[in-house]
């Protein structure tokens, strides 16, 4: 033992900070957060799972190590955040148990009675939901408009505008919108511009270095990558900022269990093999749809035929692996080819090593008004696929074969 003890004060000496070291992402996403702990803990090289609720202090006047209740604070939760922030370039991390829980926290610390939201029309459908089914009833209003354009979110703006709401890609038509122009409105009109990366990842795109000052994901997608657990994230440099959402992370609760925070840990640190194998399965099957005459129209950035095609190649460093696509044969075409598919599973979310497929209209952006999904262009032939991981011959051997029974449409 006195070998042990002599060996350990030895390697305590040596410096194994890695925080001023400029990693490539790949090496972040395995190293950041979870350096190991020679001076308070073994030397883990996976972050410990601290599943304790409280912790004992040996002061009632100090929380030992900053920890006093695992709603406030947890280890395992605080080496996440730290491991989310590195990815994103940001200064602050912050999980919650779900991609809503994140946004529902952005809004209560960022809005009182009377503000006013722009967000783009094109939205995940419990984006939407949250804003104008919750927070509408406390007096906040919000503007849908075509951001694709970044003069409509000037033009939207007003004097009680406090936050700008985008996703680039958008949810489910996958419009690409100019991140950097609609920060600038934003700013200059004193509102704050928030982006759901979830789509990109913070693999393939940095909304903080395009001007945006939040950036929120649903953990459960990319970033964790295995359909196994459910969780949210906010990233942000600015410190003021950063304090409201920690308040509000605290005071209304919705953080993720110490165990749901070592699966997306987990998942994470192969983010960058997992994007770019996303990536080229999604490329492969959109160019295969889009030479197929059952289909009307492809959403996918990475075709030229893509309307933003060139903006998201400025924007992001790939084109992701969601894939949109609309069927001529409309709803009943849509059910015919899902019948058919054997590896792409009928379900929702996205982002997985499995590759999934739904129809928007009657899925996930089932709640929102007929009338409005119409005018938008999410009807019952609109099908999106998350692709996966898998070999690319069979997924499109099964998509082939999907579309193959649509013959008579």
């Amino acid at each position: 033992m006195p070998q042990v003890s002599a060996f350990i004060k030895e390697f305590e000496s040596m410096n194994h900070d890695l925080k001023d070291w400029q990693m490539k992402f790949a090496t972040r996403a395995i190293h950041a957060g979870e350096e190991p702990d020679f001076l308070n803990g073994f030397g883990d090289v996976v972050s410990p799972v601290h599943f304790s609720s409280t912790f004992a202090r040996a002061s009632a006047s100090e929380p030992t190590r900053g920890y006093d209740y695992s709603r406030t604070a947890n280890p395992t939760r605080s080496a996440l955040e730290s491991k989310l922030a590195s990815l994103e370039d940001a200064r602050h991390g912050l999980a919650f148990s779900s991609g809503l829980a994140a946004e529902t926290t952005v809004l209560l610390s960022l809005l009182e009675k009377g503000d006013h939201v722009v967000a783009g029309e094109d939205l995940y459908g419990g984006t939407r939901r949250l804003l104008t089914g919750v927070f509408a009833r406390f007096g906040i209003h919000t503007t849908f408009t075509d951001i694709t354009d970044a003069e409509n979110v000037k033009k939207s703006i007003t004097e009680r505008t406090r936050l700008v709401w985008i996703e680039s890609p958008s949810n489910p038509l996958l419009k690409v919108c100019d991140i950097r122009a609609i920060s600038e409105f934003a700013s200059a009109a004193g509102a704050l511009t928030v982006v759901d990366n979830t789509f990109m990842s913070p693999y393939l795109q940095h909304p903080l270095a395009l001007g945006a000052d939040v950036v929120l994901h649903s953990t459960t997608k990319y970033v964790a990558g295995h359909s196994d657990v459910v969780g949210g994230a906010v990233m942000l440099s600015d410190d003021e900022l950063h304090a409201r959402l920690r308040y509000h992370q605290n005071a209304a609760g919705g953080i993720p269990s110490p165990f749901d925070c070592f699966l997306i840990m987990r998942g994470a640190k192969t983010l960058e093999l997992r994007m770019r194998r996303h990536c080229h399965n999604a490329m492969e099957i959109a160019s295969l749809i889009e030479g197929r005459r059952e289909v009307k129209r492809v959403f996918y950035p990475g075709l030229e035929s893509h309307p933003q095609h060139e903006l998201a190649r400025k924007q992001a460093t790939g084109s992701g692996g969601m894939v949109s696509f609309e069927l001529k044969g409309g709803g009943e075409a849509s059910r015919r080819m899902l019948k058919r598919l054997k590896l792409f599973s009928l379900a929702e979310s996205l982002g997985g090593v499995e590759s999934l497929i739904e129809v928007p209209a009657l899925m996930t952006h089932a709640s929102v008004p007929e009338a409005e999904r119409k005018r938008i262009g999410i009807g019952e032939g609109l099908v999106r696929a998350s692709v996966g991981i898998e070999d690319i011959s069979d997924l499109k051997d099964d998509i082939t074969g999907a579309l193959d029974s649509l013959s008579t449409f």
